[in-house]
């Protein structure tokens, strides 16, 4: 009888507080045989929801060609893998090589959605992303490093839409994106960073174009932080012991317009 291959399940952990994985997520981490999980950023607390039998193993020193020989084997030996990444495991994550490979070793495989580290950021902003009359679009990207981004997607060029934008893995050189953003939004534009959204440590410093850079420095966040640029986060009161005054005010949607009719409700007009 030939042995059927187990499946492998790339689930997003997601930003780090270990309630935020989503349900599914959470029942194939209680299922799996093997997990194998990114170390340097998912919160090991999530790990309590696995079964006590389950083989782990910490990704963060392994490399492709490791971790790939772990899962696969797991795989070809009929047992359930979970691959758990930050976040959500279509952003920024070497998703796509992985599942080449699996795809290559004809190994079943999924992906679980999970809660981005943008996403978390603005929740703990209280602020939405997008606002009528003042954005309908958001960014993510990144500035170039190590990994080169296409001309067309440099932070100076995505910047003259003026849109709310998330901002990863770029922390490390906040001078330079400061720099870049500059082309095209203006120095008074808010400007927020958030050092490990939903961690315990959690951190917030808000500012503008002129001013964040120096006080990120002061506040001596180097890694792991998600920087949200744009009008949106200039929405309702400013935060209490801000001394930028008060904020700028988008419209109100349509949704929920006592004048506004739909197949769900008429209007009172």
């Amino acid at each position: 009888m030939i042995k059927k291959n187990g499946i492998v399940s790339f689930i997003g952990a997601g930003p780090g507080e270990p309630e935020l994985i989503t349900v599914k997520g959470k029942r194939l981490l209680q299922e799996a045989d093997v997990v194998v999980y990114a170390g340097s950023l998912v919160n090991e607390k999530v790990l309590q929801y696995a079964k006590k039998d389950a083989a782990i193993y910490n990704s963060a020193s392994m490399n492709l060609e490791e971790i790939m020989k772990v899962m696969v084997d797991a795989a070809k030996a009929g047992k359930k893998v979970a691959r758990l990444h930050t976040g959500d495991p279509i952003l920024y994550s070497a998703l796509q090589e992985q599942a080449d490979i699996l795809e290559r070793e004809k190994i079943p495989y999924e992906i679980v959605s999970g809660v981005s580290s943008a996403f978390a950021s603005a929740a703990a902003l209280k602020t939405e992303l997008t606002m009528p009359e003042i954005t309908q679009t958001v960014i993510f990207t990144r500035l170039e490093g190590r990994t080169s981004v296409p001309a067309k997607e440099r932070l100076s060029e995505l910047a003259r839409h003026n849109a709310t934008m998330c901002i990863f893995l770029s922390i490390g050189m906040m001078e330079k994106v400061v720099e870049e953003l500059k082309h095209g939004y203006t120095e008074d534009t808010p400007i927020a960073v958030v050092y490990r959204a939903t961690w315990e440590d959690e951190k917030i410093v808000r500012g503008t174009l002129c001013d964040i850079a120096e006080k990120v420095t002061r506040a001596g966040i180097e890694r792991q932080a998600m920087i949200i640029v744009g009008r949106t986060l200039g929405q309702g009161p400013a935060p209490a012991g801000s001394k930028q005054g008060s904020r700028v005010k988008g419209q109100k949607s349509k949704l929920y317009d006592k004048d506004f009719e739909h197949g769900y409700r008429k209007s009172d007009v």
